[in-house]
């Protein structure tokens, strides 16, 4: 089969012909039907090194996956052959404290996952292939009737990891409340639907494309702003000077979190989705008083669940750009171009059910 593998560091991935996986014991193999292509993958091919990460390549990208289950290994129960699943990304060990909570995100045992803090598409082989092996069946979440495995696979991701970030300040999100989301691209457009589809808080798009604050309009938020020396101070004014309750940083560079440090209000949440590298210096005078920063990675299977129901219901959608497997190296050129609005898809040519 074709898969576009990462084999190096600091290299492009490149599309080969490998064995077609079969289930071992516990596991699935699922046909994919669709595989986004995620900003932080261009990290992985052009910045990290060795030792950066518990594990090495040469592994198949793309950590964000749907497709239709294709064999069983033995012990598999509760789905059959040919039922449409997404997959829950991160893989723990599935024993620890927070994996049995479903956290598998936040693994405690590394050491006993099938790849230490990572999964399909990191430091496994993933999606950005005509199959996908998938260790246990917990990871797969059923789809329902009528979503289709390309157009669920970008929830995986784009809509899962701000979903949690979402989830986590729900306390903070009234009817009163101000949420802004700094860019608006992948993560950032679900960020903005989410924000509408689960709570009633005003939201605030920022971002320097005018195509993606027109799309976060088109999504629900109530304002869209270009970045510039005054961002935080007309974000002050559409909340009547007091600050924004939550913001949430798809970006993360230094820029964009100075800005986020700027707006939000005392009592705020702050948190970095982004992982652009940028740092922000936190001193008793440098943020607002009980001002919350934390980093979130992902979400878990729960919130999956959720996330898909939501899209179900015709409350969350991607924007997608859909790729060819043999396009898929030039998904990750457009996407490193910002010539994107919104989330890449890439499906086998014989996958694609439009």
């Amino acid at each position: 089969m074709k898969a576009l593998r990462l084999m190096s560091w600091k290299s492009e991935a490149v599309l080969e012909e490998v064995p077609v996986p079969e289930p071992g014991p516990g596991e699935v193999v699922l046909q994919v039907g669709g595989a986004g292509a995620c900003h932080s993958d261009l990290h992985l091919m052009h910045e990290f090194e060795p030792g950066v990460l518990p594990w090495d390549p040469p592994f198949t990208l793309g950590h964000e996956n749907a497709g239709w289950v294709h064999a069983l290994g033995s012990g598999v129960r509760g789905f059959e052959v040919g039922q449409p699943v997404a997959v829950t990304g991160a893989w723990g060990c599935g024993s620890c404290a927070h994996c049995l909570d479903g956290l598998e995100t936040y693994c405690e045992r590394p050491d006993l996952a099938p790849v230490p803090g990572g999964g399909g598409g990191l430091g496994m082989d993933g999606g950005l292939a005509e199959y996908l092996r998938v260790p246990a069946a917990r990871h797969l979440v059923a789809l329902p009737a009528g979503l289709d495995p390309v157009d669920a696979a970008p929830l995986t991701d784009a809509a899962l990891t701000p979903y949690h970030a979402v989830r986590r300040s729900a306390g903070k999100l009234g009817p009163t409340a101000t949420a802004v989301v700094i860019g608006v691209g992948g993560l950032g457009h679900m960020a903005v639907q989410v924000l509408r589809a689960t709570t009633a808080s005003r939201v605030v798009a920022v971002d320097s494309r005018e195509a993606a604050r027109d799309l976060a309009v088109q999504r629900g938020a109530d304002v869209a702003l270009a970045p510039g020396p005054d961002l935080a101070e007309r974000i002050r004014e559409v909340t009547r000077g007091v600050g924004a309750d939550v913001v949430i940083d798809c970006v993360g560079s230094d820029e964009t979190l100075a800005t986020a440090a700027a707006c939000v209000r005392q009592l705020g949440d702050l948190t970095i989705v982004g992982i652009a590298g940028g740092t922000l210096p936190v001193s008793f005078f440098g943020v607002p008083y009980e001002a919350s920063l934390q980093t979130t990675y992902w979400g878990n299977r729960r919130e999956l669940v959720e996330v898909i129901d939501l899209a179900a219901r015709g409350l969350l959608a991607a924007q997608t750009t859909i790729y060819t497997l043999d396009d898929a190296a030039q998904a990750y050129r457009d996407l490193a171009g910002g010539t994107l609005t919104g989330r890449a898809v890439v499906v086998p040519t014989d996958a694609y059910r439009p």
